[in-house]
C-alpha cells in the first residue's frame, strides 16, 4: 500500500513537470510520463464533479464526503481503487454492493453515473498524493489579549523580546504559520553556527571568546574581541563551547500548552 501511494506521489510531483500533451519527451515522441510509471489516464475532472454530487449523499456518510474514511473504511487507501484504472473494479461493487459488509447496492445508478463516482475516487486519490496541492489551514485560533499577557508574563518572552524592536511588524512580515514555527522550531534552518558566541580553549589552556563565522566538525573561524578572524583546528584539541542563547526557547517547548501556543500566535499575528 504504501509502495503504491509514494508512486502516486510521484507521479504528481512529476507530472506537474511534464510538457503539454503531444509535445513528446524532448522531441522523441516518446511514451507519456503517466504511461512510463504504469499510471492509468488521468481523472476526468467534469466525470469526477458529477461524481461528487452523486457520491457525497449516498456515500459521504459512511466512507467520509472526502472518501478518507468515516464510520466506514479510507476509500483513497482502498487497494480496490488503487488499482482500477476505467471503473472496472469499483462500479461492479457499486451496482452489486456489499450486503455482508453493510454496504447498500446502487442498482439504480446508470453505468454513467457509476463511472462518474469512479472518476471522483481517482481524483481523490490524486489530489491526496499530490502535496503541491496541500493548503495550510488557518492557524490564527487564539485569543491575541491572552497572547499578549503570556508573552509579557508567564512566557517570559519580554526578557529577551521586543513587540516595537527585534518583533516589530513580524505579523506583516511572515505568514501565521512561519511565525508559529520561529517560535516552536527554535534555531530551525540556521546552518554554519554564524553569528553565535564562542568560547575556543586550546590544548595548553589558553581561551580565546569571539563570534563563529564557520564552524563544522573540523575547524571553527571566529571573530574576536578585537575584531581579527582566527581559526582553529577542532582536530589538534581545540574545544568550542558555544553560546545557547535558544535556551529559554527549548525549555519552553516542554511547558507550552495547546493555548499557550495557539494565543502567543495570534498576538504576534498582530503587530503590524
Amino acid at each position: 500500500m504504501r509502495t503504491l501511494l509514494f508512486v502516486f506521489a510521484l507521479a504528481a510531483a512529476l507530472l506537474a513537470q511534464e510538457p503539454p500533451a503531444g509535445g513528446g519527451r524532448g522531441g522523441r515522441g516518446g511514451p507519456g510520463l503517466r504511461e512510463f510509471l504504469g499510471l492509468g489516464p488521468a481523472p476526468d475532472a467534469a466525470a469526477a464533479a458529477r461524481g461528487e454530487k452523486l457520491y457525497v449523499p449516498n456515500c459521504g456518510f459512511c466512507h467520509g464526503d472526502k472518501a478518507q474514511g468515516a464510520s466506514g473504511p479510507d476509500l483513497v487507501r482502498s487497494t480496490l481503487v488503487l488499482h482500477d484504472e476505467k471503473g472496472e473494479l469499483i462500479t461492479p461493487v457499486l451496482r452489486e454492493g456489499r450486503p455482508d459488509k453493510g454496504m447498500p447496492a446502487f442498482a439504480a445508478m446508470s453505468a454513467d453515473q457509476l463511472s462518474d463516482i469512479a472518476q471522483f475516487l481517482h481524483l481523490r486519490v490524486e489530489l491526496t498524493a499530490n502535496r503541491g496541492t496541500y493548503r495550510t489551514q488557518n492557524i490564527v485560533t487564539g485569543d491575541a489579549k491572552k497572547g499578549e499577557a503570556y508573552f509579557n508574563g508567564a512566557g517570559g518572552c519580554a526578557a529577551c523580546h521586543s513587540p516595537t524592536g527585534d518583533l516589530a511588524k513580524i505579523g506583516g512580515r511572515m505568514a501565521p504559520d512561519q511565525v508559529q514555527n520561529r517560535f516552536l522550531w527554535p534555531g530551525g534552518g540556521r546552518g554554519g553556527g554564524g553569528g553565535q558566541k564562542a568560547t575556543v580553549t586550546l590544548p595548553s589552556g589558553e581561551k580565546i571568546a569571539g563570534t563563529i563565522r564557520r564552524i563544522d566538525d573540523f575547524t571553527v573561524d571566529l571573530t574576536d574581541a578585537a575584531g581579527a578572524q582566527r581559526s582553529f583546528n577542532r582536530e589538534e584539541g581545540a574545544k568550542v563551547e558555544i553560546e545557547d542563547r535558544l535556551v529559554a526557547h527549548r525549555k519552553l517547548l516542554e511547558k507550552y500548552t495547546d493555548d499557550d501556543i495557539h494565543n502567543l500566535t495570534a498576538y504576534l499575528v498582530t503587530l503590524k
